[in-house]
């Protein structure tokens, strides 16, 4: 399944930091599960809000040079808080350094001025056909989804680029 907790990016330092916005709403289709009578994002999906915010990030240093970006490590991972539907949960991931095709990144995710997740992530990025060559078409596929949802996000976003 492949789904979007990105609603709008609001900052974008290019290769430093971006912000984003996820809106928590009750079609969410998670809440309906976790918890029945008290419908809150699970634990999981906060993380997956910070590497999705910092794969963007790494994307757009890159141009889209590489087709997979993928968590490593997850360290100093803290749950706050909650997050329910109705919440605008706002990321802010910030390269913290990179090496290579490595980077680690610092994230965390506010709910008003409340932080209710943050975590050092450690992402790697590469291609495919790096490893076999008959996933090139597979990379290039890949790449092309990616510039194309951006453009879709870029359309709802309010981003100001910092210099």
């Amino acid at each position: 399944m492949r789904f979007s907790l990105i609603d709008s990016v609001t900052e974008l330092d290019p290769g430093l930091s971006i912000t984003i916005v996820k809106n928590l709403t009750r079609s969410e289709e998670y809440l309906a599960d976790h918890f029945p009578g008290f419908p809150v994002m699970p634990g999981v999906m906060m993380l997956e809000t910070l590497v999705q915010t910092g794969a963007w990030l790494m994307r757009l240093d890159s141009d889209f040079a590489y087709s997979t970006i993928l968590l490593d490590e997850a360290k100093a991972l803290r749950f706050k808080s909650f997050v329910a539907p109705g919440d605008q949960l706002i990321v802010n991931v910030q390269k913290h350094k990179a090496d290579n095709d490595t980077w680690t990144l610092k994230g965390q995710g506010k709910v008003r001025e409340t932080e209710v997740v943050s975590a050092r992530l450690v992402l790697k990025q590469f291609n495919l056909a790096d490893r076999d060559k008959k996933f090139a078409e597979n990379d290039r596929r890949l790449i092309e989804h990616m510039k194309i949802t951006w453009s879709e996000l870029e359309r709802v976003s309010t981003y100001k680029y910092n210099t």
